[in-house]
């Protein structure tokens, strides 16, 4: 978790880079921003209010090599030697013009700071804090005039709504530092910010399998179930709530216990851990098979682990347990299927 109450920003500066696709060109500052205590605070607002999820990453190496990922090597001069902010920002603002070569990515204003006395699970770590702000807000300035009052309108940078970032937390050096990122919204934008100028990968850490185990369980249920066995949308349900009560309710995960208890049949275990071997290969990567739950991420998957029956265009049913209460039939008269829900009140 980062708690930034006591952070402060040690030195800033703002460069501006534009679209290279469109050679729009960059403007490079030759110097810190000076910033008073009310203009502290609204950056400070601006650059750390969206990073509150606990979905770390790595910096990569680039060409087998560490000192060649640009993000890298400059977070590492500032954290060695602070007076060399306006240097490596420079650097960082040249290379992420360099990324802009996809026309829809968008111009913009990129602040690069040294954070003072950020809480990371803890630790107080220091930060170089990377920021861009795209997109201008309008706004409207009334003012007195006379017995009257006048509008007039601005645009500026809006301090609630930031459009890419990322902390680079000086610890875990030798892994690419510990970052924590706001991306952009599309795909393109996210190569763009994660992939292309940042070039991170999320850390595996407990956050991490937590995450990829409740995914790789839903799918298992949503998709390869019901290419394996009859079973309904009512049991696919069940059985999505009886996973997530798992990890609500456990401090550890085990995957034999796991498929005990919520999978139970021998032939579906058989199948779920032959899927998760299939699983590993596709994403070249073994998933452990015992880790400690981590209960942010549980919080998050949560609600992609939905148990919704969704019936033609007319309605879904959200299934939140007891699955006794549920029942599928057959109308042959109207040759329709239908469900009954049995229930003692009704709000």
């Amino acid at each position: 978790m980062i708690a930034t109450e006591n952070t402060t920003i040690d030195a800033v500066v703002l460069h501006h880079v534009g679209n290279k696709a469109s050679e729009e060109g960059a403007l490079m500052s030759n110097a810190t921003l000076s910033v008073n205590d009310e203009m502290h605070q609204l950056l400070l607002q601006y650059f750390l209010t969206p990073f509150k999820a606990q979905e770390y990453y790595n910096l990569q190496a680039v060409d087998g090599d560490l000192n060649n990922n640009v993000a890298y090597s400059c977070a590492k001069q500032i954290f060695g030697n602070p007076e060399t902010l306006v240097e490596q920002s420079t650097i960082l603002a040249r290379h992420l013009y360099e990324q802009g070569t996809n026309a829809r990515i968008k111009a913009g204003d990129v602040f690069v700071a040294l954070l003072k006395d950020c809480i990371v699970d803890g630790e107080t770590l220091d930060a170089v804090g990377i920021f861009k702000a795209e997109n201008l807000d309008s706004f409207i300035k009334p003012a007195p005039h006379g017995e009257r009052f006048e509008l007039t309108s601005d645009s500026g940078i809006s301090v609630t709504k930031l459009d890419k970032g990322c902390l680079i937390f000086n610890t875990e050096e030798e892994k690419g530092f510990l970052l924590a990122v706001v991306g952009g919204k599309s795909i393109a934008e996210e190569q763009y910010w994660m992939d292309c100028f940042l070039n991170a990968m999320q850390r595996k850490d407990d956050y991490y399998k937590t995450q990829q185990v409740m995914s790789l369980c839903k799918n298992f249920v949503t998709q390869k179930l019901p290419e394996v066995f009859e079973i309904t949308k009512a049991d696919q349900a069940d059985m999505l709530n009886k996973s997530v009560k798992f990890f609500k309710e456990k401090e550890n995960f085990d995957l034999n216990e796991f498929a005990e208890e919520v999978i139970a049949e021998p032939e579906v275990i058989k199948t779920f851990k032959s899927y998760k071997r299939e699983f590993d290969r596709d994403n070249e990567e073994k998933l452990p098979e015992r880790f400690d739950i981590s209960e942010n991420a549980v919080k998050k998957q949560a609600r992609v682990l939905k148990s919704v029956i969704k019936l033609d265009k007319n309605f879904h049913i959200y299934v939140h347990g007891k699955r006794e209460l549920i029942t599928r039939g057959y109308d042959e008269k109207t040759g329709m299927h239908f469900y009954q829900l049995y229930f003692k009140e009704e709000d």
